[in-house]
């Protein structure tokens, strides 16, 4: 065989192909004979030419795994000696490095089992040799060892480190100081133990000096290797970096900075600051190294990339990326240099500038969002100046900035509309399609939170995006359907004359069928949903038919993003039909199961990097026999089925909650497939399982109620949903999810009352407890080891819902409450303190004054700790915060007892400037009028009526905030009705304020009646004397207060 193969490796690694291919069928046929093994062998060893050789040692790698077990001890040892001289011995690299890689392969079988004992005493040895070829081929084994037989190393451990920090400092061999950095990276990757990892830390200044020599002698693709250790040191939770962090940002600053690099090494170096600033933000913070890296990476926005270079390793989007995840992770510290970056370069002569300064705010926009607005009037000032640039990309740029702001700026931004959306009309006229295409996208995402203040804007929208609709290319059309969707979202009924023209248009749309227009087809869908829901059932019951057939018929079109979409159609239907959708269901549950039921599809790619230096070697590794395992270099999910899953999961839940009984037939695998969803690996898929469960719990209690064997049934249902939402509370990392949990929980506690949910009370305060001690999985934080307590950030919609639970305990249980809440008190307060942010302060305020409201008495033992801080937050720059404040110090004072009694004079020095011109928000006055009420109904003697009253009635009637409106009108009534002297000198006043309550359309009808009693009281008082005041009064208020007078 040994000399038939030699001839066959010769003529493999001719230029003639047809020659390689016969050589390539007869090496794959002797292959499968053991013997090959030592013919290969023979070949590695003895061939007169290098190529020969290395080819030997590569096809002895791929076949060795499948006939090792089969030779005798003799022939194993005869392998392995050969393999240690071909490594001391041969001439040749790359034959070296080939051998290298078959002494890794039969490690790994080999070592244990205890047949080579001597291979790491060898290795040790070569890598002390003088021969710098030894020291290199050692520390190439041990490199790839790590990933075979890593165990192995585990007791010589701290010797290896000690040897590989010896050989990155080699000063006579530049060869044996990359392949140290090579090994370095190995071992990282395979090092578990925390400590064995902190030990790598000596090794940051080694590793800086090899990769700055790399760079200088134009060895980039080793140089990059440092960045891949960095980031394996970045993402370990140990404390690794320590002062070493400014050295690695220094360096890597270095490289992202230096034009002359190639793209792939810069962004690599780039990488490295997103990840520092993911994982390690803290240590950014404490070492002052923000401010040095925007200084480098915000001028980078400026630098547009070749058009032969993939745009993922542009420097500006790798620079946008970075200044994102350090906006999203160290906002107050990266707000005002990059908004400094901002204003400078807004007023540069060079228009690369002025388009990295609207792009580096539109950037920010999600992470800095608080911070940006409070400056809402000067970061505008600069975006829309952008928006009328002479050029093309400013404009661009600045759209895509506007559309960021209307997404994450809200509800602030909405306030702007009288500037913004004039800009962003004259913006849809740009001569750039680009630009029209991001003013589409910044109109849809600005008018999403629009109400009725868009009604003046809306015939010249309208007339602008029905004409775009008709007239523009694909891409246009797509995002100007996004655009029609918010208008009609925010217009609600007055869009009913456009909705007639936009669903005529959306036919044409709805008959797609090539490819490339079935993104269209799908925005159509989505959009016929929305205006579906801004127009209403009556109008659209009768012409769905044929929009539900071509969603259907569009669902077999086997597109993702088109599936994704008729799901939220088919949800948005069953949302204003109702009962009239259970019709649809037996054509739409089952596409909502197809599409939950998908394989998730992983994209895996493969590594076979250790072959690059013979062409076409590949093929023979196509065996059936080479059993090696091939490194997985990374994992993509198609995101499009994540989105349908998603889409498809909330529609199951909305087809429960809005069909209930008829929803009984699909109810058991909705609930299956909802179970499962709820612990998926994407939190997309998970919310919209959390959210679903509580629906299709709601159509198990309306399906069962009337069965034998309901409550049962209702029970476990609601048994495993419980246990699902108890265990996400704790253990999911996403913080929407926990969220999610927390609502769900806190309605079915009011839905189903204290004594269905009782059994998982102790398990829910434990969860709550966890929460509020911010411990649970999703509050975790990576640390460097400072823990900065006073910067201690945790998402505000999270501890709202959290803080939702107390108050859906305290309606529940009453004063029974007062036991666990006395758990939560200490942990609740901590969100008080005067370093947390002012929506951290509202979130206590509005829990504690619901807990006061519905606890009752027992909240009389709180009011010395909470009376303070409640005084202080009227005073609030914030004025959620004044309300929230004003609310609980009604609720104080009505269930606190005397010990209030002590507060009344500061508290209605508070409140007073809350009556006052001064005050900008009427829900803020309507809750100190709801206060102040509630103070004189429980100690009207404590209250100065005759001061109070006229202040008080003077802000009524009450303007918006009408859940106030039972008590202010109780007290207000009470004292009309026990004849107070006070009131009574104010008879004009309330006539006044009485007409305005009977006539207005917002309030309920017990509220009319109160105020209607305490009328007639006055009439019985002073008959005839009222008719000068009455007639006063207009017409309809006359007449509206007439029916409540005592009939003679």
């Amino acid at each position: 065989m040994a000399q038939s193969l030699e001839l066959l490796l010769i003529q493999f690694l001719m230029p003639d192909n047809d020659a390689r291919r016969q050589a390539e069928e007869q090496i794959k046929r002797l292959a499968k004979d053991p013997q090959v093994v030592p013919a290969l062998v023979q070949h590695l060893r003895t061939a007169k030419t290098p190529n020969v050789r290395q080819l030997a040692a590569v096809l002895l790698r791929k076949k060795i795994t499948g006939h090792w077990a089969k030779l005798s001890p003799q022939l194993k040892h005869m392998v392995k000696q050969s393999l240690i001289e071909s490594i001391t011995m041969e001439h040749s690299p790359p034959v070296r490095r080939a051998s290298a890689n078959v002494v890794s392969v039969i490690a790994k079988y080999a070592v244990p089992a205890g047949e080579w004992p001597d291979l790491l005493p060898f290795l040790f040895q070569c890598s002390q040799s003088a021969q710098e070829d030894h020291r290199e081929v050692a520390l190439i084994l041990f490199s790839s060892l790590t990933e075979t037989i890593g165990n192995t190393f585990r007791p010589h451990f701290a010797d290896l480190q000690a040897l590989l920090l010896k050989c990155l400092q080699d000063e006579t061999s530049n060869r044996v100081r990359v392949a140290s950095l090579k090994a370095v990276g190995s071992f990282l990757e395979f090092t578990q133990d925390g400590v064995e990892v902190v030990k790598f830390r000596e090794f940051i200044p080694s590793i800086l000096n090899v990769s700055r020599q790399c760079l200088a002698a134009g060895d980039e693709d080793i140089a990059v290797l440092a960045f891949e250790i960095f980031d394996e040191l970045i993402e370990s939770p140990a404390p690794l970096l320590g002062e070493s962090i400014k050295s690695i940002v220094q360096f890597s600053l270095e490289v992202c900075s230096s034009q002359t690099l190639e793209s792939n090494t810069r962004h690599q170096a780039i990488q490295i600051i997103s990840w520092l600033a993911k994982y390690k933000s803290t240590s950014l913070k404490k070492h002052k190294l923000v401010i040095p890296i925007l200084q480098v990476i915000c001028p980078l926005l400026t630098e547009s990339s070749n058009g032969d270079e993939d745009d993922d390793l542009a420097p500006d989007r790798a620079a946008a990326e970075v200044i994102d995840t350090m906006a999203l992770n160290l906002a107050k510290h990266v707000f005002p240099p990059v908004f400094e970056f901002a204003s400078v370069s807004s007023q540069s002569t060079n228009p690369k500038y002025r388009e990295a300064s609207v792009t580096s705010l539109g950037v920010i926009s999600e992470g800095c969002l608080d911070l940006m607005k409070d400056k809402l009037e000067a970061v505008l000032h600069i975006v829309l100046g952008a928006l009328r640039d002479p050029e093309q990309m400013v404009r661009g740029a600045a759209s895509f900035a506007l559309g960021q702001f209307a997404e994450y700026l809200q509800p602030e931004i909405v306030s702007h509309y009288e500037s913004v959306l004039p800009c962003i009309l004259s913006a849809l006229e740009d001569a750039s399609d680009e630009v029209k295409e991001k003013s589409y996208y910044a109109l849809a995402a600005f008018c999403e939170n629009m109400g009725e203040e868009i009604l003046p804007f809306l015939d010249p929208l309208m007339g602008k995006l029905l004409g775009a609709l008709q007239n523009s290319p694909r891409n246009l059309q797509e995002t100007c359907m996004s655009a029609i969707g918010s208008v009609a979202a925010a217009a609600e009924q007055a869009f009913i004359p456009y909705a007639e023209r936009v669903l005529e248009l959306m036919k044409t749309f709805l008959v797609l069928t090539n490819d490339e227009d079935l993104r269209s087809r799908a925005r159509a869908t989505e959009l016929v949903g929305i205006v579906a829901m801004s127009v209403g059932r009556a109008r659209m019951e009768p012409i769905l038919p044929p929009f539900i057939e071509a969603a259907i018929a569009g669902f077999g079109l086997e597109f993702s993003e088109l599936r994704e979409y008729t799901h939220g159609f088919f949800s948005n239907i069953a949302e204003i039909l109702d009962d009239g959708f259970i019709q649809y269901l037996p054509h739409v549950v089952p596409l909502a199961f197809s599409s939950c039921n998908l394989d998730d599809g992983s994209a895996v790619d493969i590594d076979e990097s250790d072959d690059e230096n013979i062409n076409g070697f590949g093929g023979v590794s196509s065996d059936d026999e080479a059993h090696d395992e091939p490194r997985v270099r990374n994992i993509s999910i198609r995101t499009g089925v994540l989105d349908e899953k998603a889409a498809a999961t909330q529609a199951l839940g909305l087809f429960a909650l809005h069909t209930k009984n008829s929803y009984a037939t699909y109810l058991e695998e909705s609930f299956k497939i909802l179970v499962r969803h709820a612990t998926y690996f994407h939190e997309d898929v998970r919310l919209q399982a959390i959210t679903a469960l509580k629906h299709n719990l709601t159509a198990a209690q309306a399906i069962c109620q009337n069965h034998n064997e309901g409550a049962a049934k209702v029970k476990e249902v609601l048994d495993t949903v419980m246990n699902i939402y108890i265990k996400t509370m704790t253990e999911d990392d996403d913080k929407e999810v926990v969220a999610q949990s927390c609502m769900s929980i806190a309605d079915i506690i009011k839905e189903f009352g204290y004594v269905t949910v009782e059994p998982y009370v102790p398990r829910l305060v434990d969860a709550t407890l966890v929460l509020l001690r911010e411990e649970s999985a999703c509050q975790q934080v990576e640390s460097d080891g400072e823990i900065d307590d006073d910067d201690t950030e945790h998402d505000e919609v999270l501890m709202d819902a959290v803080s939702d639970l107390l108050p859906a305990f305290a309606k529940s249980m009453g004063s029974h409450f007062a036991p666990i809440f006395a758990k939560f008190f200490e942990p609740l307060m901590k969100f008080a303190k005067a370093s947390r942010p002012p929506q951290d302060r509202t979130m206590v305020v509005a829990c504690l004054a619901e807990v006061a409201q519905d606890m009752g008495a027992p909240i009389a033992g709180y009011v010395d700790r909470l009376m303070p801080l409640v005084l202080k937050e009227l005073g609030s720059s914030d004025a959620t915060n004044r309300r929230n404040a004003a609310f609980c110090v009604g609720e104080l004072c009505r269930n606190g007892g005397d010990g209030t009694l002590k507060y009344y004079g500061d508290i209605l020095r508070g409140l007073y400037p809350l009556f006052g011109e001064s005050e900008p928000d009427n829900a803020v006055r309507d809750n100190a009028a709801g206060a102040v009420a509630r103070m004189i109904m429980v100690h009207p003697e404590s209250v100065p009526l005759n001061q109070v009253l006229p202040v008080f009635l003077k802000v009524l009637p009450l303007k918006e905030d009408h859940e106030e409106s039972m008590a202010v009108y109780t007290c207000v009534s009470t004292l009309v009705l026990s004849s107070n002297p006070q009131i009574l000198s104010l008879v004009p006043e309330l006539v006044n304020v009485f007409a305005q309550v009977v006539s207005s359309p917002v309030e309920a009808s017990e509220v009319k009646a109160l105020v209607g009693r305490a009328f007639s009281h006055l009439i019985s008082l002073y008959g005839h004397q009222m008719q000068p005041l009455l007639s006063n009064l207009s017409p309809a208020h006359a007449n509206a207060l007439a029916a409540f007078s005592p009939k003679s």
